[in-house]
């Protein structure tokens, strides 16, 4: 499950660079810009070169470059291209395209390069709305089609947490301004899935906020004995695969029970699980988001 994809059909073409198959089809009979190889089956598939050499190509058709012009380039006069349209601050919107390389390479220094050419232009929570987010999101549309391996979808997440790590480091120098009441972050017992609740800490520490991040994994028993150092608290969480869809709402009762029972605390729930919730257990304490820009927006 873990092995590095190297070989990949136009299906995956087609997710990873947004260009159907059926153009893709085209341009490779038409201009020849991709040399597919066959199984011994004589099935086609593309190597990791031909998808780097199309995501380069989608990059320059986007910015306005025909694909008649692009097919009479140098080959190796793409990737050269592709940087310098990155240096103009005029094309924020093709960095993408640089992250999916990067991840497919394992090419840290890209990432580096890309993230520290767009930092110029715009702020660590800019990028991480306009590029980190919609980036994750297709990961998970990736990894579900078979397109990239866990190991893809590990590689990027651990380079955008350095980013957020780093970040969120500089703003906790200075203590928080906002002290009244304190917002615990945490995952529940299995939940591993961290990079959400990650920039949500950041959030609350741009905006002044006192939070504790507990991390991956918390009981209820730690959280109870946390809630007893603080007047007023807020916990948040993500629900993405744990608690599963037959347990959420036990889950749910036990926090409503052991933690939520008061007029001071208040409970913030994200996540893909949140939907099997059922409203009849909640209270006016508890808020379900739908998405970390609705919680930005509300701070």
């Amino acid at each position: 499950m873990n092995n590095v994809k190297t070989k990949f059909n136009i299906r995956d073409l087609e997710n990873l660079s947004g260009i159907k198959a059926h153009t893709i089809r085209i341009w490779e009979k038409r201009y020849n810009i991709l040399e597919p190889m066959r199984t011994e089956t004589n099935i086609r598939f593309y190597d990791i070169e031909n998808l780097q050499k199309l995501l380069n190509i989608s990059t320059l058709h986007n910015f306005g470059y025909k694909i008649s012009a692009i097919s009479k380039m140098p080959e190796e006069k793409l990737p050269v291209m592709v940087k310098e349209i990155l240096s103009n601050k005029s094309m924020s919107n093709h960095v993408l395209n640089n992250f999916k390389l990067s991840m497919m390479n394992f090419d840290q220094v890209l990432f580096l390069n890309t993230y520290n050419a767009i930092l110029q232009e715009k702020s660590f929570r800019e990028i991480f709305y306009d590029f980190f987010i919609p980036l994750l999101t297709e990961i998970g549309v990736l990894w579900q089609t078979n397109t990239i391996t866990p190991a893809h979808e590990h590689f990027i997440s651990f380079l955008i947490k350095q980013k957020l790590a780093s970040n969120l480091e500089k703003l906790l120098l200075d203590p928080p301004k906002k002290t009244d009441r304190t917002y615990i972050l945490y995952l529940p017992h299995g939940e591993i899935h961290d990079l959400g609740l990650m920039f949500i800490n950041y959030e609350l520490a741009l905006n002044g906020y006192k939070s504790i991040f507990l991390g991956e994994s918390v009981p209820l028993d730690s959280l109870k004995q946390v809630k007893n150092y603080f007047d007023k608290v807020t916990f948040v969480t993500y629900v993405t695969v744990e608690p599963a869809m037959d347990q959420i709402n036990d889950y749910i009762k036990s926090l409503m029970t052991e933690l939520v029972n008061d007029d001071t605390t208040n409970l913030y729930i994200f996540g893909h699980n949140i939907q099997f919730i059922k409203s009849e257990l909640l209270n006016n304490n508890v808020t379900l988001f739908q998405s970390i820009s609705d919680f930005g927006n509300s701070l």
